[in-house]
């Protein structure tokens, strides 16, 4: 049986900056707009927070299962190293994905966008397929696409439209600044993982590219939000405090520059998210006070 600390590292709660920064810039963005809504910005982010948390079991229960991590380079997996039985993870993942529907529900009431019910259906369902189902399409090479979609336009502009009732160009730019941050932290993930991966027959986008490929990939991805900054700074100078988060990727750009690999490449997921967070609160505050 594994012990409370397993299941806190199952629940990867390293990730947790992917799920908070998205909200965050939404919610910046709607505070631009004078349409800030403190309980929708709650709820928002505790269905971000659900729904980040059961894909991490999800993933777990599903490369688990597959045996894809009985050789992993990064933290224990619960099901791969044997810690849980299978079927309490699975139990976990879903757990979370009804209480993060429970939590948007309660969004969709107060707000009145129940046509969002689509979009929550949607988030839940790409959760699982990620690396659930038959043709798991993190497998096959869409996992960044997918996760540009769901933490980049999907989260923040959700955020924004369920508190200000519309969306806007400033909105827009955080969601592509968010969208390119969580899907670099995913092309560092897997260009740690590229040996295990191509060896189990998990095709993700970095085993498709090659290493070279990925890295040139993680570059472009983690400047992005920074072209967004200096856009955006032509109509809202505060904006500019977005580069407050350029300090920390550094260190990241070195180590992926410099040829890193297997757990050298740790931190640079941890910092990459970091800079995604401090990107967020930065440039949540510009809008603001704009």
């Amino acid at each position: 049986m594994a012990s409370v600390a397993e299941w806190v590292e199952g629940a990867r709660l390293r990730t947790w900056p992917n799920a908070i920064a998205p909200v965050t810039a939404g919610t910046g963005a709607a505070l631009g707009t004078s349409g800030f809504d403190l309980p929708l910005a709650v709820l928002s982010l505790l269905v971000a927070l659900l729904l980040i948390t059961g894909v991490n079991f999800a993933n777990d229960y599903s490369d688990g299962v597959r045996g894809t991590d009985e050789e992993r380079t990064g933290p224990q997996r619960l099901v791969g190293s044997g810690a849980a039985r299978p079927r309490s993870v699975l139990a976990a993942a879903l757990g979370c994905f009804a209480l993060a529907a429970v939590a948007g529900l309660a969004v969709l009431y107060l707000s009145g966008h129940w046509w969002l019910l689509l979009l929550g259906a949607a988030s839940i369902a790409g959760a699982w397929f990620y690396t659930g189902g038959k043709h798991p399409y993190g497998y096959a090479g869409f996992g960044e696409l997918a996760v540009f979609c769901f933490f980049g336009p999907a989260a923040v502009l959700g955020t924004m439209y369920v508190q200000a009732d519309t969306v806007n160009g400033s909105g827009v730019g955080a969601a592509v600044a968010m969208g390119s941050f969580s899907s670099a932290v995913l092309v560092a993930n897997n260009l740690r993982d590229i040996p295990t991966d191509a060896a189990s027959g998990k095709r993700t986008l970095a085993v498709l590219l090659g290493d070279r490929d990925t890295r040139t990939l993680y570059v472009l991805l983690v400047l992005v939000p920074f072209l967004i900054s200096t856009l955006t700074a032509l109509r809202i100078t505060p904006a500019l405090l977005g580069f407050l988060a350029l300090p920390l990727l550094i260190a990241p750009l070195r180590t992926v520059l410099g040829g890193g690999t297997g757990l050298r490449l740790l931190p640079v997921l941890r910092d990459t998210g970091l800079a995604m967070l401090v990107w967020a609160v930065a440039t949540a505050v510009g809008f603001a006070v704009a």
